[in-house]
């Protein structure tokens, strides 16, 4: 068991530092970004019908690391929602096992 964890663990560290050696001058953009310029080469036109509520609310785009922060926080949310049942299916096999 210990040994697929270190395996997987290791096969997560290349896949996320090959790109950065094997890439050097290469743009790490986010999908945002490329997403919004796709549409302008389909429509020039194009119009949102929708706006971020917070910004709405504020009146000004929010800062970069605000928008970092609340990413981190719903992330964190998500972690600990799956997390928490994770932990009530293993104690649950647990139980059932009479472990």
């Amino acid at each position: 068991m210990k040994k697929k964890v270190i395996i997987l663990l290791v096969i997560i560290l290349l896949i996320a530092f090959i790109p950065l050696f094997a890439l050097k001058d290469a743009e790490f953009g986010g999908s945002d970004d490329a997403g919004s310029q796709v549409v302008e080469e389909v429509d020039s036109s194009f119009q949102p019908i929708a706006e971020p509520i917070l910004e709405k609310m504020l009146g000004h785009e929010l800062p970069g690391e605000v928008e970092s922060l609340l990413f981190c926080v719903q992330s964190s949310i998500g972690v600990g929602v799956l997390a928490f049942f994770m932990g009530r299916f293993v104690e649950r096999k647990k139980l059932g096992k009479g472990e």
